[in-house]
C-alpha cells in the first residue's frame, strides 16, 4: 500500500541514518574534551604549582635565594 509522500522516505531516512553518524561521534569528541579539560586545566596551573612550591622551599629554607632564582629561571617567571 502507498500513500502519498511514501516515495521522499527512504530520502527522509537517510539523512536521519547520517545526523546520527554525525551527532554520536560529535557528543563523543566534546565529552572527551570536557573530560580531559577537567582533569586537566590549560591555564599554565602547573607552571603557578613550580613556583609556589619554590616559594615554600624558600620559605622553610631547603634552598637558597641563588638555588630559588635558578630554578625559577629555569621555569621562565
Amino acid at each position: 500500500m502507498m500513500w502519498p509522500g511514501m516515495a521522499n522516505m527512504p530520502d527522509y531516512m537517510g539523512w536521519m541514518m547520517f545526523g546520527s553518524y554525525v551527532l554520536w561521534p560529535v557528543l563523543a569528541v566534546l565529552a572527551v574534551f570536557v573530560i580531559v579539560r577537567l582533569i586537566r586545566p590549560m591555564d599554565g596551573s602547573a607552571r603557578g604549582n613550580a613556583k609556589a612550591i619554590l616559594d615554600e622551599r624558600l620559605a622553610r629554607g631547603e634552598i637558597d635565594v641563588e638555588e630559588y632564582r635558578a630554578r625559577l629561571s629555569v621555569l621562565g617567571t
